[in-house]
């Protein structure tokens, strides 16, 4: 056989490990996995020292088109997604205006992204108090599944549910049901404040550990898949790791500013830190990272939620007035890299963290993975490389980061996406992806 591409790397990154190989590409996909020293028939890309890896998959990202586009929008979001590194990435329902909760609000978003995209894009839909009858018709639609939040989400058209109308969501649908899970009752109104201290106050450990609570419960009784977003809280793993034990269908994320960052080191009115649930302290990330090794946590993802400058509220660093979200789709790789690399894992770990994990829990079947038969979505990466991060270089639509002025390990220096090199400034080669029926 002859292949379209071939990439030869002495680094082949699985969830396994890493070897050195040739990666034969036809058609779009990965057609075979063959020795370094090979003599495949295509023309050959020689990687040297780069290491291979699946495309990234982030499956939370806030794209919020259409309606708030001036906030982030298809073509700068899938910019950004592509310089680092991820080839494949699932669209919140939220907060786009009108959010994904009907089959006409699907349809919207698709003629938003389409022909804008420059990686893969599916879409989540989202379940709210007054749309339980629609549920049904836009899984069929292709959304992944639908998203929840049990307090208020931060924009009006996305009302959260209350716990017994979560359980009638679970119910009417067989589907993945993605959570944000912060108990209202638990927590405070933030004072006006520049101080992170006050607003992490306001939003306490107990506050995810009881809307979890709710959640596992939830699923116990209906049978039902259940997948907590962004967990903040190390607080919650132990109830999380009974759930798994007795059975419960539930899956875990956390995301990278939980990991790489902490509150104690939050500067007085730095709102580019403020996010929901809250970045807690470097105990609580110790914790987070032994359950994630462990596997209670399945998998990394970023919650990329950009918003406005304005609305993070410089100069007055109000912590309380400030947007909530952080964005960081460019660079969760990087950041990840290098505090795993301090810690002691591998570049296979992260891969299953970014990259298989995330595409097995939202069903899409041939991502994540360099193996026989997976979309030959591949990046070239230099692990040792190391580099400053200058918001101002970012590809996402507005320059704001806490990650501003750190030194990141890991850089993307090629990305093909189904076999075709891709590039931020290149066309955009992205495709709309649907659910499987299953």
């Amino acid at each position: 056989m002859t292949y379209d591409v071939i990439l030869r790397s002495r680094r082949v990154v699985t969830a396994q490990g890493e070897r050195p190989a040739m990666v034969c590409l036809a058609d779009g996909r990965i057609a075979a996995v063959t020795g370094y020293d090979d003599v495949p028939a295509g023309p050959v890309t020689d990687l040297g020292d780069l290491a291979l890896l699946p495309g990234i998959v982030d499956t939370h990202v806030h794209v919020n088109e259409p309606g708030r586009t001036e906030w982030e929008g298809f073509t700068s979001a899938t910019r950004a997604a592509i310089a680092g590194g991820v080839t494949t990435l699932v669209d919140m329902p939220l907060n786009s205006v009108p959010p994904t909760v009907t089959v006409p609000a699907l349809a919207a978003k698709r003629r938003a992204a389409e022909g804008a995209i420059h990686a893969d894009v599916g879409f989540w839909g989202g379940a709210v108090p007054d749309n339980v009858a629609d549920l049904q018709a836009l899984h069929d639609a292709g959304v992944f599944g639908f998203k929840c939040f049990l307090v208020d989400s931060g924009v009006p058209e996305f009302p959260p549910l209350a716990p017994d109308a979560l359980d009638t969501a679970l119910g009417a649908v067989d589907a993945l049901f993605l959570v944000h899970a912060e108990s209202p009752g638990a927590i405070t109104v933030a004072p006006s404040s520049r101080r992170y201290a006050d607003f992490v106050a306001s939003r306490p450990p107990a506050a995810e550990a009881e809307a979890i609570g709710w959640v596992l419960d939830a699923a116990l009784r209906t049978g039902a898949r259940v997948h907590i977003l962004h967990l903040s809280s190390a607080d919650a793993v132990p109830l999380i790791a009974a759930a798994k034990g007795v059975g419960v269908s539930v899956t875990v994320e956390t995301c990278p500013h939980y990991l790489c960052l902490a509150a104690e080191d939050v500067p007085d009115g730095a709102t580019e830190y403020k996010c929901c649930p809250p970045i807690r302290d470097h105990g609580n990330s110790d914790r987070l990272w032994a359950a994630l090794d462990a596997g209670v946590i399945d998998c990394v993802v970023s919650d990329h939620s950009p918003s406005t400058p304005a609305l993070k509220r410089p100069p007055s660093g109000d912590f309380a007035a400030a947007w909530g979200g952080i964005s960081s789709l460019q660079i969760g790789l990087p950041a990840i890299w290098s505090s795993a690399r301090d810690r002691g894992h591998r570049l296979a770990d992260v891969v299953r963290w970014m990259a298989q994990r995330p595409a097995e829990v939202a069903g899409l079947d041939t991502k994540g993975r360099i193996a026989v038969g997976f979309d030959a979505d591949l990046v070239a990466f230099a692990p040792n490389e190391s580099f400053v991060v200058d918001p101002a270089t970012l590809r996402h639509r507005h320059p704001v980061s806490p990650y501003a002025g750190r030194t990141m390990h890991g850089v993307v220096h090629a990305v093909w996406l189904r076999g075709q090199p891709v590039s931020p400034d290149g066309p955009p080669r992205g495709r709309l992806l649907s659910r499987s029926a299953r």
